[in-house]
Parts: C-alpha cells; sequence; structure tokens
C-alpha cells in the first residue's frame, strides 16, 4: 500500500528555476520563501497548475501535502506547522470556529463532483442511475476508493456501496486518499476494476478515465475552501497563495483542474 505523506515542491515540478529581482540581492541569496500547504488530495491539481506562477512571481516556494481531508485537518490539531489549509467547508468552518484558522481569510475555491472511472482503455460506461451504478460495481474486480472514515469521497462512497448492497469487503480496496487509490487501480491495470473518488483525482492521475458521475440520488459535490492557518508565522503570503488560487483570471484553470463550478 502507498505510504499516506506525500509532498512535492510545486517549482520543482514545473521546472521553474529561482529569479534574480533588481534589488532583491539578498533575499535571493537567503533562497525562496517557503509556505505550508496542508489541503484535501482534491486541490492537487489545482496546485501543480497555479503553484509555480505563484512562486515565480513571489520568489516563493510552496510546499504542499495532500491526502483525506480528515487526516489534514488532524495533522494541523497534532500541531503540525501549516500557513494554509484547503479542506471542504464543513472542515474549514470547525476550524475558524475553533480559532484554528482565521475566519476572515475563508476562501471558496469552487465544488468539485464525486465520478467514477475506468482503466484506461476500457470503453466508457454509461452511469444514469442508480442501476446502472449496482451493474457496473456487481460486474467489477475490484473496487477502488479512499479512506472511509476520513475522506470525503470515501465517506460518501461507502455509504452508496452499502445502500447498494456491494460493500462485500473481499472486492474492496481502500487507501489512505482518493489519488493514491487511483494511482493503484493504474498501476494494478486490472481492466475489470471501477474507482470512485472526487474527479480532481482522477483527472491527474494516468491510467485511469472517468466515465461518469455517480448519479442521482447518489451523487455528491463537495465545496472547497481555503484559509489562513492562525498560527502562520508568514500570514502575508499565505493570504496572497489563497488569493492568487481563487482570482477570476483563472477560472478555466480551475474548470480544467475539476472544480466544475466557481465559488459562490
Amino acid at each position: 500500500m502507498d505510504k499516506p505523506r506525500r509532498q512535492f515542491h510545486l517549482a520543482a515540478l514545473a521546472g521553474v528555476a529561482a529569479m534574480t529581482l533588481p534589488g532583491c540581492a539578498s533575499r535571493v541569496n537567503s533562497g525562496p520563501e517557503p509556505i505550508r500547504l496542508l489541503s484535501g488530495g482534491a486541490a492537487k491539481g489545482l496546485l501543480e497548475r497555479l503553484g509555480p506562477a505563484f512562486d515565480q512571481a513571489n520568489h516563493a516556494r510552496v510546499e504542499g501535502e495532500f491526502g483525506a481531508v480528515g487526516a489534514m485537518r488532524d495533522k494541523l490539531l497534532a500541531g503540525e506547522d501549516a500557513d494554509v489549509m484547503i479542506l471542504s467547508k464543513p472542515l474549514i468552518d470547525e476550524l475558524a470556529q475553533s480559532g484554528r484558522v482565521l475566519a476572515e481569510t475563508v476562501t471558496p475555491l469552487g465544488q468539485v463532483k464525486t465520478g467514477v472511472c475506468l482503466v484506461q482503455g476500457r470503453p466508457k460506461v454509461e452511469i444514469r442511475d442508480g442501476q446502472d451504478l449496482r451493474k457496473l460495481l456487481s460486474t467489477a474486480s475490484a473496487i477502488y476508493f479512499p479512506d472511509p472514515k476520513k475522506a470525503t469521497a470515501g465517506i460518501h462512497f461507502m455509504k452508496v456501496l452499502k445502500a447498494l448492497g456491494m460493500d462485500d469487503a473481499s472486492r474492496l480496496r481502500v487507501y489512505p486518499d482518493g489519488a493514491v487509490a487511483m494511482a493503484a487501480m493504474a498501476r494494478a491495470r486490472d481492466p475489470m476494476a471501477v474507482g470512485c473518488t472526487q474527479i480532481t483525482e482522477i483527472l491527474i492521475t494516468p491510467g485511469v478515465e472517468l466515465t461518469g458521475l455517480l448519479p442521482p440520488p447518489f451523487e455528491l459535490s463537495t465545496t472547497y475552501v481555503a484559509a489562513v492557518v492562525a498560527a502562520s508565522r508568514r500570514k502575508r503570503l499565505a493570504r496572497e497563495l489563497i488569493a492568487h488560487l481563487a482570482d477570476p483570471k483563472y477560472a478555466s484553470q480551475r474548470q480544467q483542474a475539476g472544480f466544475v463550478q466557481e465559488p459562490v
């Protein structure tokens, strides 16, 4: 099973080199200013798209860790260093009420739907209703999805499986978060496997393809929200990162990353 902790430097992913800005030699010599992000896995693709430009413009280095939203919240509550949190709205609201994040910085980034995927190359299957979903799952050799206790999509999908009578443990393949689950499914190359997680995590995983959304009455759309951590030592930069991610000029990039509805 893949390890749940996955970190990366966004600038490094995009191959962005540090820039020497006029009048900023001392700052450059000290290296890019780090900004620490704890986020639900749904936002990883968004940060991969928009993070490098932020790093370059601000001589910063966003260090992101992505996983199940409950696990990321627990890391913050356990005292892990962070400047920005990106989680589902109920969890951010909870952290704002407890004073762990600054309520005045809470910013919606958009909504993400939960989808169903197949191994790349398998013909797409139309999922119009619960009967179609039941038929697809009944023929699945394995069903991949994220943590049913701490991941938004995993919690919801386990309820769907139980409602459909498809929660036979022998076929269930559960992983710490959706991206890890999708990567495991892609590696397995099982032509009859089925996966379910938020579409953002499906879209960034080579080897699997979105076949459709969870149909009524099982659909799930999750609002993701960013906020500055109250204990952050880099609050100015944290605010600027959130403003960058929510900037209206990046609406198309958010949609391409799977944020199918704009912030409200």
